[in-house]
């Protein structure tokens, strides 16, 4: 079956946009080392809304924030007939309405992410809190790529976020969020990470049910507005175990498929690998020594072929002798006919 140009050009182009979005800009969420320190905040993935309301003598403005860290948005990028590049990885929804007439004016602007087919940077910038702060543990993660219309100043200026990512032990990061827009592949691997680290913790709640538990959201809406080098900057606090420094090296976590996350699997799996490829290289050499050797053919091949065709037999009269064993020598109480 022959492609269309057309529809290869698209399909070609949508896979180069998810690949460069994932892999470009330098930020990785799933690999964050900073100063010989190792993070993991693939967990705290998938589409998240957060909304924010601020009033003033003219307006009612309401602003939804929609983010993915760890992903572009594709499809979540567009709210209506609102529509932000599908390339970005935070994105700003804002509706302003008039208090007087109740007109409402919408529009978009994207805050994080690269340009149209991966183009640009996303410069980010990772920092450990304890280097700001001793007292405090986690990551502040620096964004960038995004721009906002100032309307005083009629022009358009950069405009970046800068997430706090708390170390809370006892929260998972998904308290109080609706996860969107994710494969059923990742959704399940986000409640294993979860329910896991719950088992770990102590803690049986659930935190992917988009309920507000006790203590309020993890993650956490603080400002947007312009910063001291003229961009617009969106700020976010992030409550998670994921930003604990020593939380990938704690005893007991397991890994997202279930198992104990230590190296014994790996060296067993190692040690049935080099085993079945010794008995493979054994017979194919075999077979090719008697054959050159000798000529045979079929069964003759097979080194110690006799004893192979053998093993049904041999394996019956074992297991008749193990049945006899257990049956013991008959029902007569050990008495034998004269």
């Amino acid at each position: 079956m022959r492609i269309p140009s057309g529809l290869s050009t698209f399909l070609f182009s949508s896979a180069l946009l998810t690949s460069l979005a994932s892999a470009s800009g330098g930020f990785d969420c799933q690999h964050i080392n900073v100063d010989s320190y190792k993070y993991d905040l693939s967990s705290l993935g998938g589409v998240h809304t957060l909304y924010h309301v601020d009033e003033t003598e003219d307006y009612i403005v309401n602003t939804t924030y929609v983010l993915n860290i760890c992903n572009i948005l594709k499809g979540a990028a567009h709210r209506g007939h609102l529509k932000c590049p599908t390339s970005k990885n935070i994105c700003g929804f804002q509706y302003k309405t008039a208090l007087d007439s109740h007109k409402e004016e919408s529009t978009v602007f994207p805050i994080v992410g690269l340009d149209h087919l991966g183009h640009g940077t996303k410069d980010p910038e990772i920092t450990r809190l304890k280097k700001l702060d001793s007292e405090q543990e986690g990551l502040l993660v620096k964004l960038a790529g995004g721009e906002y219309f100032d309307e005083e100043q009629q022009k358009k200026k950069n405009a970046g976020a800068v997430i706090e990512f708390q170390c809370d032990p006892d929260r998972s990061g998904l308290e109080g969020l609706q996860t969107t827009e994710d494969t059923e592949e990742e959704r399940r691997r986000r409640r294993q990470l979860s329910q896991l680290a719950d088992e770990n913790n102590g803690d049986n709640e659930n935190n992917d049910n988009g309920t507000i538990p006790e203590g309020g959201r993890s993650l956490q809406f603080k400002s947007f507005g312009p910063a001291d080098d003229d961009t617009y900057v969106l700020k976010l606090n992030w409550r998670t175990r994921y930003a604990c420094d020593n939380y990938k090296d704690e005893p007991g976590e397991k890994n997202p498929d279930g198992g104990d996350g230590s190296s014994h699997w790996g060296f067993f799996t190692w040690l049935i690998i080099i085993l079945f490829l010794c008995i493979a290289a054994y017979l194919i050499f075999g077979s090719w020594l008697n054959y050159n050797r000798y000529g045979a053919r079929g069964w003759d091949l097979l080194p110690h072929g006799d004893t192979i065709r053998d093993i049904p037999y041999l394996f019956q009269d074992w297991l008749r002798r193990v049945v006899n064993t257990l049956q013991g020598t008959g029902s007569r109480g050990g008495y034998s006919a004269v």
